[in-house]
């Protein structure tokens, strides 16, 4: 339970602050003259606490109604790690209240999160399209392309497992979007935004041309 209870909060955590940078990136290209008021320090501060709030609050109710499920025997998730759909799949009861409070949830920190990035890319990309300047799109590039890189690899598993109708033959893909969402994307994640720095790439240059 508290393996799940932090799986989620962290999750849900990072739905938001992923929506927080969008809108970042959004007053920088289309809002430039205006970027240091729309995002000062504090507001930066308030929408940080908001998304950690957000994420451990909406993990409470899931990981409450799993200790209410009575499970058939047998104590083994077939999955990585404790998460919602796995230990469902254990109970001896009809979960369906469980499950409709998962999509509810999830359409609220996935779909949402995931509409308001979509809408501030649209926002930027008719900036892009109005601009003359190939130094001010280069940079433009060099600030959205690894935000948007990481909304696509967090986004995509996330609605496979969460929003996807269960059936009895996804259980082996469910385990590998899992894997892939808590292993593969975080490793990239850092290794995006760290390229993105002027430092780490002439480091990893040097380091492959001695290579």
């Amino acid at each position: 339970m508290i393996q799940l209870y932090f799986a989620l909060a962290l999750g849900t955590t990072e739905c938001v602050l992923l929506v927080v940078m969008s809108y970042d990136r959004y007053a920088a290209v289309c809002k430039p003259l205006h970027y240091t008021v729309l995002m000062h320090p504090r507001l930066c501060q308030s929408l940080a606490v908001a998304s950690w709030v957000s994420g451990f609050i909406n993990s409470a109710p899931h990981s409450l109604f799993m200790f209410w499920v009575p499970l058939c025997g047998h104590y083994q998730a077939d999955n990585f790690f404790c998460e919602v759909p796995a230990l469902l799949k254990l109970s001896c009861i009809d979960t369906h209240v469980n499950e409709l409070s998962l999509m509810v949830t999830s359409s609220i920190f996935v779909l949402v999160p995931l509409i308001l990035i979509l809408t501030s890319y649209g926002a930027i990309a008719r900036a892009v399209l109005r601009m003359q300047s190939t130094t001010r799109l280069q940079k433009v590039f060099g600030t959205c392309g690894a935000h948007l890189m990481v909304v696509f690899l967090f986004f995509i598993p996330v609605l496979c497992i969460y929003l996807q109708p269960p059936t009895e033959n996804s259980q082996e893909q469910g385990k590998f979007i899992a894997l892939f969402y808590t292993v593969v994307t975080p490793s990239l994640n850092s290794l995006i935004y760290t390229l993105r720095n002027k430092d780490v790439r002439g480091a990893v240059s040097r380091l492959m041309g001695r290579g």
